[in-house]
């Protein structure tokens, strides 16, 4: 339960990382831009239908994973309890 609690955590630290992508990766189309980056771009353009159409796959994307995340954890909570 440790390293599920780990991975959810590291997983919400790393899909909201915008600065951290802008200075490191240098935002370059094709190379190095990510989604957070690109909706911030779009967002800074005025194009505000791409950058909504991104957070929607984003917020898809992380729904999913907290889905799976949250049926692991009380899969592994209903299986600890009946072995004890």
């Amino acid at each position: 339960m440790g390293l599920l609690a780990a991975v959810a955590g590291g997983f919400g630290s790393i899909i909201s990382e915008v600065g951290a992508v802008q200075m490191v990766g240098g935002n370059l189309e094709g190379d190095t831009r990510v989604m957070t980056t690109a909706m911030v771009q779009f967002t800074r353009q005025g194009n505000y239908g791409p950058a909504l159409a991104l957070a929607v796959v984003l917020m898809a994307i992380v729904i999913f994973v907290n889905v799976v995340l949250t049926s692991f954890q009380t899969s592994a909570d209903r299986w600890e309890g009946g072995a004890r």
